[in-house]
């Protein structure tokens, strides 16, 4: 350690700096290194000011390190005819002017022109982090971005919802349904819009899209299709035997067993029967009528056998009482009633009067119904006897099968109307009721006592 001059490394320099932060006493750890004491005070505030990398050798400046890469930038990009700035090196440029008093000089060091500095601390100050976007892209307030944002958000819902009503015929049906749909509308929406509201892999769709449907598949194809839409068309009444006689009966030869399957692989699913419960009170003292029918079933003619019945329909209430009169030769309801109490001038008297006024009365019609109060009361019975040739039949006691037709339709009745629906209103159970009733069941449903077909069909020969 004799020598006049001694030189230190940047490493000793750094270890003593460390040293003297660890340490009480930096007189004794400077007689321990053998340095001058004014030396280690210059070191610490040299790292102080510049950091762990401010001892770079003789002869060469002191600089921060922020800056060095500032300045590095800026020098690279001299030479270009015109200078493009990222988006960190203009925020950070921002944030050295508001450190620096001399703005200039601090453009000068930056090498950028004189009053860019400015301007962008005028629009750091208007519109905050994030004012830096890139080119062509519009500059907004952080206030403004969120409703940018949420406007965004509503638009994409608002889209998605757009597919969905579109695309809600096709979403009962298979997967190469779905994909034309996407396939039809490519020209309006974005595949990856449409895939992502429907819920369906891109890959997937592609891939359909360059291997088309064999023949074989076509066809099951278009057999769903008219399944979906005979089902549909029945209000999600068919099951698969009738819509199994509909395709028969149109041309498409098809086993109900086929259909089912096709059925529930598209999760077609009609609704299912409830357990019979007896409802009529035959506990009077009225005249009750011997069992004429037996249940013979098979009329030859219209105005031959009418049977009646009534039930019980839940509003979200109280009960309305559907009476119903039917002609056993066309299972045509002919007659009903829709009332709020059991009273026979409501229930039996009314739906007679209806069905005397859509269909004659013939000499020998027998007249058949269960044994309840409302079909044994005197004035029901006058209104039947003043005809003078009515035969009176009723069902045997708790024997619901004696009257089994008109049970079968309130069953069916209900399982395709009322249980499909939550609670309705008077109002509406009134106005359900009697739509499907007279445009439905007289109109449109096939039966299978009719060999599956409409009643209209049925009186026409076809």
């Amino acid at each position: 350690m004799g020598k006049q001059y001694r030189y230190f490394d940047r490493n000793f320099k750094k270890q003593a700096v460390l040293l003297s932060y660890q340490r009480s006493n930096i007189a004794e750890l400077e007689r321990e290194l053998n340095i001058t004491p004014a030396l280690l005070y210059k070191w610490r505030q040299d790292y102080e000011k510049f950091a762990a990398d401010c001892f770079h050798g003789k002869g060469k400046p002191k600089v921060n390190r922020k800056k060095t890469i500032i300045s590095a930038q800026s020098k690279a990009d001299t030479d270009t005819k015109k200078r493009f700035f990222d988006t960190a090196f203009k925020e950070n440029a921002v944030h050295m002017s508001f450190q620096r008093s001399n703005i200039s000089q601090l453009e000068k060091e930056l090498n950028i022109t004189a009053g860019c500095l400015h301007s962008w601390r005028r629009i750091f100050e208007k519109f905050g982090a994030g004012c830096f976007c890139g080119k062509g892209r519009t500059r907004i307030d952080p206030e403004q971005q969120k409703i940018y944002v949420l406007e965004r958000k509503c638009y994409e819902a608002e889209l998605r919802l757009e597919i969905l009503k579109k695309s809600l015929p096709y979403l009962k049906k298979d997967f190469p349904a779905i994909f034309e749909f996407i396939k039809e509308n490519e020209q309006k929406y974005t595949i990856y819009k449409m895939c992502r509201a429907l819920e369906i892999s891109e890959s997937s769709y592609r891939l359909w899209k360059k291997q088309p449907l064999s023949d074989t598949k076509k066809r099951i194809v278009l057999l769903k299709e008219k399944i979906t839409s005979l089902f549909i068309g029945s209000s999600n009444r068919y099951g698969c035997v009738k819509i199994a006689k509909e395709l028969t009966n149109s041309g498409t030869k098809i086993s109900y067993t086929q259909v089912g399957l096709y059925m529930k692989q598209m999760g077609l699913h009609p609704k299912a029967k409830r357990k019979f419960k007896i409802t009529t009170d035959s506990k009077h003292n009225f005249y009750t009528s011997p069992n004429v029918l037996n249940q013979q079933f098979k009329v030859s003619g219209p105005s031959k056998v009418w049977v009646s019945d009534i039930t019980y329909i839940q509003t979200n209430k109280r009960f309305l009482y559907l009476t119903i009169v039917m002609d056993l030769y066309d299972r045509k309801i002919i007659g009903w009633s829709l009332s709020s109490t059991m009273t026979a001038q409501r229930t039996s008297i009314a739906a007679w009067e209806m069905a005397v006024g859509n269909r004659s009365v013939e000499k020998g019609l027998i007249f058949h119904s269960d044994r309840g109060v409302q079909y044994a009361c005197r004035s029901f019975i006058t209104r039947l006897d003043s005809y003078n040739c009515i035969i009176r039949s009723m069902s045997r006691k708790e024997n619901f099968l004696d009257n089994a037709h008109a049970e079968s339709f309130f069953n069916t009745l209900k399982r395709e109307l009322i249980y499909r629906n939550k609670l309705l209103s008077k109002k509406e159970i009134k106005t359900a009721v009697i739509d499907y009733i007279k445009n439905w069941y007289n109109k449109i449903r096939i039966h299978s006592s009719l060999n599956y077909k409409t009643i209209e069909e049925f009186n026409t020969g076809k």
